[in-house]
């Protein structure tokens, strides 16, 4: 078997000033590489004998066994092993919508993650269009091909539509900026509340944010769809948007938003963020920066944990939000402790979907993973309730947790 050449370019071969910022030598590194991932074979193509199997005339074997039955694809092709990352580009990261060609490098950074924590062979696939009806026809065409599908940057409410329309090609699809980063942060509340020696179900949560990630964590915290027996719902949340708390009261909810208030908000909370932050022992943001306040911080209940995870400006600096009380902090960024990344997450996920050929990723599948990411923590410390996202021992325990849970 041959080795893969990209495993063989090193930071040595990238000609930038470290001493740069990091955006500038991100571009310097994106331009020089010409897309960060590639193609690479399993097996040496030197003679006669290797293009007969690789291709004409042995190839016809395999393919009339594939015809015969299907579902072996996963025994003689890619697709065990294979995940499109799929984007319209209409939500990237902080960027907005910047379209298909602009979220090219971000898919590219998706797939080689896949890659490098969980052996996956990942693809980039953007659409050149933001209908959900195309988009969903478009997966549907490209399915046979792969073994999962990962939908990402795809703004709300489309996203929702999209990944539930798709629940029966038979292959995982998941969206991960709604349950990875869910994931990933129900197992940073875990062990904040370990930290704090607090039951998670004594927690009063408000989560600034209403969009797709915002969605899926008020639905991971509080069990919708879940078993009781395998999840424990905090108290109550309350979820604000530009305008304030989401309460029964609002006349100018669209429609995602009024199906936040069937498990949200039971004590019908109103008003702006500093409002309702007051006595919450959580604080949640998935927003825009700079919208929490020392003030709010202060206004919160005994030893609160904040959860700032806008990019790149948290909703409140870490630092300000210890000195104003916080017991426990966690942003988006890789630069402070306690990093809620996906990473963590959707590599394990996807591999332990794909291991035990599972159909979907179920309710189940996720709760598992937040506990098993949640377990991975040795030494656990209030700048400690989340692996390091480079640790490459939590991808392993995330997919056995997984396919135990199928």
């Amino acid at each position: 078997m041959t080795t893969d050449p990209h495993k063989s370019r090193t930071d040595s071969t990238l000609s930038f000033d470290k001493t740069d910022n990091i955006s500038h030598r991100s571009a310097i590194v994106h331009q020089q590489l010409r897309g960060k991932i590639g193609i690479y074979n399993k097996m040496p193509i030197t003679t006669h004998d290797d293009l007969s199997l690789a291709y004409t005339p042995g190839v016809a074997e395999p393919c009339r066994l594939i015809a015969e039955s299907p579902e072996r694809a996963r025994e003689f092709t890619i697709k065990r092993n294979t995940v499109a990352v799929v984007s319209d580009g209409s939500a990237v990261l902080g960027l907005g919508n910047i379209g298909p060609y602009a979220a090219m490098p971000v898919m590219e950074g998706k797939a080689m993650l896949f890659r490098e924590f969980a052996g996956i062979d990942a693809w980039p696939i953007c659409l050149d269009t933001q209908d959900p009806a195309q988009i969903i026809q478009t997966v549907r065409n490209i399915a046979p091909g792969f073994g999962g599908i990962n939908l990402e940057d795809i703004s709300a409410p489309r996203c929702f539509q999209i990944e539930a329309a798709l629940q029966d090609l038979g292959i995982p699809v998941f969206h991960d900026d709604q349950h990875g980063t869910a994931i990933v942060l129900l197992a940073a509340l875990l062990n904040a509340a370990r930290v704090i020696e607090r039951e998670v179900a004594e927690l009063s949560v408000v989560i600034n944010g209403a969009g797709a990630a915002g969605t899926a964590i008020a639905k991971l915290l509080r069990c919708v769809g879940h078993r009781p027996d395998v999840c424990e719902p905090v108290k109550d949340i309350v979820v604000c948007d530009s305008k304030g708390a989401i309460h029964r009261g609002r006349t100018d909810l669209n429609a995602m938003k009024e199906q936040l208030l069937a498990y949200t908000n039971l004590s019908g909370k109103s008003g702006r963020l500093s409002e309702v932050i007051a006595g919450a022992d959580v604080f949640i943001g998935v927003s825009k920066g700079n919208v929490l306040s020392a003030q709010d911080v202060g206004s919160m209940g005994p030893q609160p944990i904040v959860f700032a995870m806008a990019n790149p400006t948290p909703e409140i600096m870490p630092d300000v939000a210890m000195k104003a009380g916080a017991a426990v902090v966690g942003t988006g960024r890789s630069d402070f402790p306690n990093q809620v990344n996906n990473v963590l997450a959707f590599p394990g996920i996807f591999r332990g979907a794909l291991d035990s050929e599972a159909a979907q990723i179920t309710e189940s599948m996720k709760i598992a993973a937040a506990k098993a990411l949640a377990d991975a923590v040795t030494s656990l410390a209030a700048d400690r309730v989340l692996p390091d996202p480079l640790d490459r021992s939590v991808a392993p325990l995330i997919a056995a947790a997984v396919a135990g849970a199928v």
